[in-house]
């Protein structure tokens, strides 16, 4: 298996303005969140990039996308019909290839200099399989991931072989199927927002969607759990970090991370350093302590 494709998804209206926003990367250059995402799956040898969209949004996201915009294909979701039906669109795009899956709306940091992405394909080429991306995940948060159950590959530390996927499991649920030996008590392996996705996912997509009276319920874990009952399916536990810029400062969170983990960290640290210890004075002041 080898993966020069990826597909990127934010056709949905929450999203779609997202990856157009501005940070400073590591490197200490101004960015759009795209062109971050984008860089991502370069460095796991992507050659082609499939970015579903809104009809019209197409303009936008190429002009942030810079010199990587010659790598881009536009493929529009023209109804709001989900997550899955997104994937769904950029089925002849993958013309029956394996294809890397990231959404619009996460930034991942790598703790290595080997990135997110990158170690997610290498793990799915050396194993010719899907894989994705999981993380050790506190049972009170279950209700915003998709969440794999299974055991542990025998002589690997992070590789698991996946049996069961359920989507923003209940606790109940989780308890009684998706317990993983190994991991602390009350962790679940949730997805990181990272996935290598065989031909025969697109399949499965194109079939649940047809066959659904309702085809926005449709996630990708519909589509994985039916995956993990047909074909070797790993889990990769990921040390990494995800940011959802999506959520109530999120772009600040994104922001702060890449800039403590990248060139400017030293000057970084000084500033919020600075700025707290002027708040804290400023604190003092007005409630009379003697500093």
């Amino acid at each position: 298996m080898k993966i020069t494709k990826a597909i990127i998804t934010a056709a949905s209206k929450e999203q779609s303005t997202l990856p157009l926003q501005k940070l400073v990367d590591r490197d200490g250059e101004e960015k759009s969140v795209l062109s971050i995402i984008i860089e991502e799956t370069l460095r796991a040898g992507i050659e082609e990039i499939c970015l579903v969209v809104r009809p019209g949004d197409e303009k936008a996201y190429a002009e942030v996308a810079g010199d990587h915009s010659g790598r881009l294909h536009f493929v529009h979701q023209k109804e709001a019909l989900g997550y899955g039906h997104a994937l769904n669109c950029a089925r002849e795009f993958v013309e029956n290839q394996s294809a890397l899956h990231l959404v619009g709306d996460h930034l991942h940091i790598s703790r290595t200099d080997q990135g997110c992405a990158q170690r997610v394909v290498e793990v799915a080429e050396a194993q010719n399989c899907s894989v994705s991306a999981v993380q050790a995940t506190p049972e009170i948060y279950l209700h915003y991931y998709g969440t794999v159950g299974g055991r542990r590959v025998q002589g690997s530390k992070d590789l698991y072989r996946i049996e069961t996927v359920i989507e923003k499991p209940t606790p109940t649920d989780a308890e009684q199927h998706l317990i993983v030996s190994g991991l602390r008590a009350s962790y679940y392996l949730c997805f990181f927002g990272i996935h290598v996705l065989t031909p025969l996912v697109f399949d499965i997509l194109k079939d649940l969607i047809q066959k659904s009276d309702h085809p926005k319920s449709i996630s990708l874990s519909n589509a994985l759990a039916e995956l993990a009952k047909s074909e070797q399916y790993l889990a990769l536990e990921h040390p990494g970090w995800r940011y959802n810029i999506g959520t109530k400062y999120g772009l600040l969170t994104a922001q702060l991370a890449l800039a403590l983990s990248g060139k400017d960290r030293d000057i970084v640290l000084s500033t919020i350093l600075e700025l707290l210890a002027t708040r804290e004075l400023g604190s003092a002041n007005q409630s009379g302590e003697k500093i």
